[in-house]
C-alpha cells in the first residue's frame, strides 16, 4: 500500500475551512472534474471524467476537524483510505490531504487529483 499527502497553507480560519471539507455531499462545488455529488447514507456518489465513483465516510470529527473516507466503488483502486484535516498554522488553516492506496501505481494520480482540490479549495474560499 503505498500513502503519501498534500498541504496548503491558505488564509482562512480552520472552522471555514472545516466547513467546506465537512459537507460530505457538497464536494462537486469545489473539486475540479466532479460534475454530480448525491447522498447515499454514509456514500457519496461522484459523476467525475465519465465514471461514476463511490466513496465512504468512515469518519467525521468535528472537533479534530478531520474527515476520513474510502473509495467502495468505480475507480481502479484495490483498496483507498483518505484523510482530510483542518489545522490552525499561523493566522490562517493547513490544510492536509493523506491518502494510503493499492495498487501503488495509483499514488500519482491520486496525490495530483488532491493538489488540484487544495487549489480549487482555496480558490472556492476565497471566492
Amino acid at each position: 500500500m503505498a500513502t503519501g499527502e498534500v498541504h496548503a497553507d491558505l488564509p482562512h480560519d480552520p472552522a471555514t475551512v472545516w466547513s467546506v471539507i465537512a459537507d460530505f455531499g457538497g464536494i462537486d462545488r469545489w473539486l475540479p472534474g466532479v460534475t454530480a455529488c448525491r447522498l447515499e447514507g454514509d456514500e457519496r456518489v461522484l459523476e467525475m471524467a465519465g465514471m461514476t465513483i463511490r466513496e465512504r465516510r468512515l469518519s467525521s470529527d468535528d472537533e479534530a476537524r478531520r474527515l476520513v473516507y474510502g473509495i467502495t466503488g468505480g475507480a481502479p483502486v484495490d483498496a483507498h483510505r483518505a484523510t482530510i484535516t483542518a489545522a490552525p498554522a499561523g493566522d490562517g488553516c493547513r490544510v492536509t490531504w493523506a491518502v494510503e492506496v493499492t495498487p501503488d501505481e495509483m499514488l500519482p494520480l491520486m496525490l495530483d487529483v488532491y493538489r488540484q482540490g487544495l487549489e480549487a479549495l482555496a480558490t472556492h474560499l476565497s471566492g
